[in-house]
């Protein structure tokens, strides 16, 4: 099975997607934001494309771990996400700093400043799933999760 990463933004929204044995991430594209309906729409065309069986979306918890102003925002996205492509789960997942690292990723790639515009949210975006992907390998080596185990 294939999982869709997603990094949510004001302005673009950052694909990314899984290999199908979930061990990799890589960034697939960038949805430059119009209307909701056009980004469901841009979603949803991704997910049949590529066989997506679930989503993952970064959640913007502040740096001690609590939900900010933002969380809100991507709360109401992931519930419209749900209600667009019904049978797919969505997950949230803490996306912290995960900006920030794809910025670091294209700075030591020599990446021009007029390219990262758009690529930091697909990277970022590969980042978060990545994370998730990594997390999800680990519980299954370490055997059965224990209550509270897992992401958000």
């Amino acid at each position: 099975m294939r999982i869709l990463g997603i990094d949510y933004g004001e302005k673009r929204i950052g694909l990314a997607l899984s290999d199908e044995l979930e061990m990799t991430a890589r960034g697939l594209s960038v949805i430059e934001r119009r209307s909701k309906r056009s980004d469901l729409e841009a979603i949803a065309a991704a997910v049949a494309e590529h066989a997506v069986g679930a989503i993952v979306v970064g959640y913007p918890l502040r740096l001690d771990g609590t939900a900010g102003i933002q969380c809100g925002k991507v709360d109401r996205f992931i519930a419209d996400v749900r209600e667009s492509i019904p049978g797919v789960p969505v997950t949230a997942w803490d996306e912290t700093l995960s900006t920030k690292q794809a910025e670091g990723l294209m700075r030591e790639a020599g990446v021009k400043r007029k390219k990262k515009r758009g690529m930091v949210d697909r990277i970022a975006a590969a980042v978060i799933l990545q994370d998730y992907l990594d997390r999800k390998g680990r519980r299954a080596a370490d055997g059965p999760a224990g209550p509270g185990d897992g992401p958000s």
